[in-house]
Parts: structure tokens; sequence; C-alpha cells
């Protein structure tokens, strides 16, 4: 019951953003995070994150008119044009490279942190990202949308256009099948 109130209330600020700035702001605020943190899983870098994460919200607000609450969540409108964002700047760039060198060293870190650390931490990132490329890419988009954006599996449903039910399937399959990648790694 409560999603549904916070889709309808976001369904409905949407739909008022169009012509007031403060609503398209409150839009902005609440879902930047989620669409932040599901582009970050995708795209591996800050960089590539921020530049797409800006194509979405340009692109979203200079289309807000178009939006129909009728075919869909507000969120589901979004992250479709977050999906196609992130798309399309996978296919501009091919050598895209392993790590970068905020990977290693962030200068937000606390000193005390080991370097050695930080490294295994990475190098288990690291062979989750690669195990996660061995999935289908509807199952990636699922998971990234489940654990980095921290929607529910309806919110899911309505973006991926299947049932809530076949996304707790499908991430239940896929959960296993990283697993497995793992231990094989």
């Amino acid at each position: 019951m409560q999603l549904t109130m916070d889709n309808n209330y976001y369904n409905d600020l949407a739909i008022k953003a169009v012509d007031d700035i403060e609503a398209f702001n409150e839009l902005y605020d609440y879902y930047f995070p989620r669409v932040y943190n599901f582009l970050f899983a995708r795209l591996k870098d800050t960089t590539s994150t921020d530049d797409v994460i800006s194509e979405v919200f340009i692109k979203v607000f200079n289309n807000l008119s178009k939006y129909n609450g009728q075919r869909g969540s507000f969120s589901t409108w979004l992250f479709r044009i977050a999906i196609n964002q992130s798309t399309d700047y996978l296919r501009k760039i091919q050598n895209r490279k392993e790590n970068t060198w905020e990977d290693f060293f962030d200068p937000a870190i606390p000193h005390h942190e080991e370097p050695e650390a930080k490294l295994l931490i990475n190098e288990r990132k690291q062979e989750l990202l690669k195990a996660m490329e061995n999935l289908k890419e509807r199952d990636r988009y699922i998971l990234e949308l489940k654990y980095w954006s921290d929607l529910s599996n309806k919110e899911i449903a309505d973006i991926m256009d299947i049932s809530p039910a076949n996304v707790g399937i499908i991430l239940f399959r896929a959960i296993g099948s990283l697993k497995k990648f793992m231990n094989e790694a």
C-alpha cells in the first residue's frame, strides 16, 4: 500500500513538475541517488556515471511534458531513460579500461585504512563485476536495479515489463549463477 501511495505521489509530482521547478527539484532529490547507484553499477566509474546522469536528468527535464502517468509510473519512465542513456554510452566506448585510478586511491577514504585491504576489497569487487558480465543482460539489469538502486520487485517489474513474481525468480537464479561464477574464479 505504501509503495502505491509513494508512486502516486511521485507520478502526480512529475505532472506538476512540467510547470513547477520546485516539484522538479523534489523529484530530482528523491530519484538522483537511486539512478546514480544504478548507473554506477553499470558504468563502473564516477566520471562516466556523472556524465550519463547529467544526460538522463536533462532528458527528463526537457521531456517531462511527454510523461504519461496512464502508461506507467514515473520511476518506470525515468529508469527506462537511464537504461537507454547508459546503453548508448556503453556503445560509444568500446575499449573500457579495467581499473581506474580512483578504484585504488580515493582521497575521501580515512587515512587509517590499509592499502592492502583496499586492494583486496577492490579485487573482490572486480571479481563480482566480471561474474556479472557472465549473466544475461536482463539478469544484470534486474540485479542492478534491486541492489544498487534499491527498487522493489514491483518497481523493477514495471520497468522491465514483467511480473513481480518473475522478478523474484530471476533474482534468485541470477544470485545462484553469480555464486557459481564467483566460486569458479
